[in-house]
């Protein structure tokens, strides 16, 4: 019953929902998770490829480890932004969310290591290296998307909402 992983870096994508400094659990109870949703633009037709390709390599070679035949309406893969999120980031995107339990690497363009959360935040744009595998947990079954390390390539409008201070009293 042997897990099957792929690996995968991605083109130039957008980050949300960036819990990539300090764990957070989904629920209470569970155990704390770095994490983030990476928006994919729809005309990025490389990086569709790759992650498509990623997760239907480790579908197909993983009908040993969920019992001899991989089930109908696996779980996972990439998700249509406009037709699953309320929200004008993942409009005309897609999206997959990313999590580990251990720290990912977070770089610059220069590979300068990132150590100020204020530097990486839901909003920036970069790249992601991701590593799908099987899990079969409590009944569910799916390809999951687990996070690697992350690189960060421009500044982008922070999203969720909030001010910086530099604008909040700029006219004051």
């Amino acid at each position: 019953m042997a897990k099957v992983n792929e690996k995968v870096v991605t083109g130039k994508v957008r980050f949300s929902y960036a819990n990539v400094f300090t764990p957070v659990a989904s629920e209470e109870g569970k155990t704390p998770k770095y994490s983030v949703s990476i928006i994919i633009d729809k005309n990025d037709k490389e990086t569709i490829a790759k992650l498509t390709a990623a997760f239907e390599k480790v579908k197909a070679s993983s009908g040993t480890y969920f019992g001899g035949t991989v089930p109908k309406g696996l779980k996972g893969g990439l998700r249509d932004g406009d037709a699953e999120k309320d929200d004008a980031a993942y409009q005309g995107s897609f999206f997959i969310n990313a999590n580990s339990v251990q720290k990912p690497g977070v770089v610059d363009a220069e590979m300068n290591h990132i150590i100020d959360p204020s530097e990486f935040y839901s909003g920036c744009y970069g790249r992601a290296s991701l590593t799908f595998y099987p899990y079969n947990s409590n009944g569910s079954k799916g390809i999951a998307c687990g996070l690697g390390n992350l690189q960060k390539l421009a500044d982008g409008d922070r999203l969720g909402g909030g001010t910086s201070a530099e604008e909040d009293f700029a006219t004051v």
